[in-house]
């Protein structure tokens, strides 16, 4: 695959992380701000990567 074609699925991958994450957001145990919100959904890659406890809620935030 071309680099450009790879760049832009991961791209949309990353998107739709953030959106999925930022819709259910709601059915997570975070607290409820807006700057913890947005700083959760941007770094979703990496939490879900390092963190059992992200993982746990990512998947809450998923259902639905």
């Amino acid at each position: 695959m071309k680099p450009v074609v790879i760049t832009f699925l991961l791209l949309v991958a990353y998107g739709w992380g953030i959106w999925k994450f930022w819709k259910g957001y709601d059915r997570t145990n975070f607290q409820a701000s807006l700057v913890s919100k947005v700083t959760l959904a941007l770094f979703w890659p990496a939490l879900l990567i390092v963190n059992k406890s992200y993982r746990k809620n990512f998947q809450k935030a998923l259902r639905g």
